[in-house]
């Protein structure tokens, strides 16, 4: 973990450190955690495996009939009448 103290005086050589050997690490602040810090390309990672996910679950309800066919104006006019 790191702690917001040793962030403020170490910076950026602080996260390089505790980077060195793994891809993400905690910043607590007042002995709480409250942040995660990764590597770039783990944020990356995650974020394709997101993306991979909600495609997937988008395929999943066109197999399974839930979805509706509308017009963008249709579907405009939806949203904003909530």
């Amino acid at each position: 973990m790191i702690t917001a103290n040793d962030l403020k005086t170490k910076g950026i050589a602080c996260l390089e450190e505790n980077l060195a050997d793994k891809t993400e690490d905690i910043i607590t602040v007042r002995g709480k955690e409250r942040f995660v810090v990764m590597k770039i390309e783990h944020y990356h990672y995650l974020r394709e495996m997101e993306l991979e996910a909600a495609l997937f679950e988008a395929k999943q309800d066109m197999a399974s009939g839930r979805f509706r066919e509308e017009s963008i104006d249709q579907h405009v006019d939806e949203l904003f009448s909530r």
